[in-house]
């Protein structure tokens, strides 16, 4: 077949009657009239790859987008970007959908291919040909070859965070693309899909777990897996609630920021599951937290969860000086849902590390009196509930995905390209030269 790449060429077919093949189905085609395509159908002046058939040249075969999923390579990382319900749904619509198989997946390799997914080997995505789209979640690996491929991922490289520049690196030098899901926006600038709300519950659990464990156990909070579903998550959160409200006397006092974000509405939900009374729960958001930093409030209470979303500087929520400046401070637990780690903007400066389910907590050096302090910095916390949380996701993701096959011209991936050049625009000449 001879191959071209605008949609325009269909008018210079003498032909009254082109049959038109489904864009990704080939061998299910329709008849239309050349003239109405043009009209309704074919006024778009975008080019996406279609094949004409020398030997019918009545025939137009569109070729089809091919989304590649990889498995993701964090440890513990069990979420996918697509599940079963959304391949489905994709494949229905005429994409390819090539599935890796993956150890670590919370769907079995089997779900994927019951639907029609095509598995392929774990990692197969960098020999993939360059026009496949790679789907992924969490970053790739720490490596050094180029990027060749259009990307759907979290990246974490826009926010100055630490190494950033040869993270992005990678795309540019290698003619490839980074479409951030994190920054995947609509007209309004609201977010189409993020994981905050079972980020904020799932950070909340175990906030809760690490406040009962340090009053009965003077080891580390120990290692977390992932758990089938909420209901069993939250039967150990109160089993161990229940255990620290005995030995302190009373249920602790939490402080949530950001309270009315999706994150923030995931842990308050999470606090009220678990039994942590109302009168109990400070829901702080913009409005509170207005005056500026450092808080009080937040060195009076027994556990703080930062659920902001940080795009700009904003002044100290807590640090080292206030913690030690309050003699009464009660404050023994932090769960930065957020997980700015290195980012030099973090408004809770109390540590310097990300932690991991292998080990959720960090201690804040330098204070001064009792009671300790520890940390829970994760960055992929809806992990802890990987199978409701990767649902959730891919589903108000699903719109998005149903127009990767003309990515260029659909509003929310062009706004995600555009970002992507002006983050490249950013990096220093060093970081292009491999």
């Amino acid at each position: 077949m001879t191959q071209t790449y605008c949609r325009r060429a269909v008018h210079s077919l003498t032909k009254s009657t082109i049959h038109l093949s489904n864009p990704f189905r080939p061998q299910q085609g329709r008849l239309f009239n050349t003239k109405r395509s043009h009209q309704s159908n074919w006024n778009n002046k975008s080019c996406i790859p279609f094949f004409i058939d020398p030997f019918t040249t009545n025939s137009i075969i569109m070729s089809p987008t091919v989304l590649h999923l990889r498995s993701e390579t964090k440890p513990l990382e069990h979420r996918s970007a697509l599940t079963p319900t959304t391949a489905k749904k994709l494949i229905e619509a005429g994409y390819v959908v090539n599935v890796e198989r993956s150890p670590e997946r919370i769907f079995d390799d089997a779900e994927f291919e019951a639907i029609g997914a095509t598995l392929v080997p774990e990692g197969s995505w960098v020999d993939a040909p360059k026009e496949h789209i790679i789907v992924g979640l969490k970053e790739l690996l720490e490596e050094k070859f180029p990027l060749k491929h259009v990307h759907v991922q979290f990246a974490h490289c826009y926010k100055q965070q630490g190494g950033w520049e040869n993270v992005l690196a990678r795309f540019p030098r290698g003619g490839g693309t980074l479409l951030d899901l994190e920054f995947l926006v609509d007209e309004r600038g609201r977010r189409v899909a993020a994981f905050g709300f079972h980020a904020g519950f799932a950070g909340a659990a175990l906030a809760l777990e690490a406040w009962a464990w340090q009053l009965n156990n003077t080891t580390p909070f120990p290692g977390v897996s992932s758990y089938p579903n909420e209901d069993a998550l939250v039967a150990d959160v109160k089993a161990a609630l229940n255990k620290g409200a005995e030995k302190a006397g009373r249920m602790p006092r939490v402080i949530v920021i950001g309270a009315l974000g999706r994150c923030g509405s995931g842990a308050v939900a999470a606090l009220r599951k678990a039994g942590v009374p109302e009168e109990n729960i400070l829901k702080w958001d913009m409005e509170e937290t207005k005056p500026g930093g450092p808080f009080k409030e937040i060195t009076d209470s027994d556990i703080f969860i930062n659920c902001i979303y940080l795009s700009s500087k904003v002044p100290h929520f807590v640090n080292l000086e206030s913690m030690n400046n309050n003699p009464d401070r009660k404050l023994s637990v932090v769960c930065d849902v957020s997980a700015d780690t290195t980012n030099p903007l973090n408004p809770v400066p109390i540590y310097t590390v990300a932690t991991t389910f292998d080990s959720p907590t960090v201690k804040v050096d330098g204070l001064k009196s009792e009671p300790a302090c520890s940390v829970i910095s994760i960055d992929h916390l809806p992990s802890l509930l990987p199978r409701e949380a990767s649902e959730a996701f891919s589903h108000d993701l699903l719109p998005s995905l149903l127009t990767l096959n003309d990515w260029q011209n659909s509003p929310v991936w062009a706004r995600a390209k555009k970002l992507f050049d002006e983050k490249v625009a950013t990096l220093p000449p060093s970081a292009l030269e491999g």
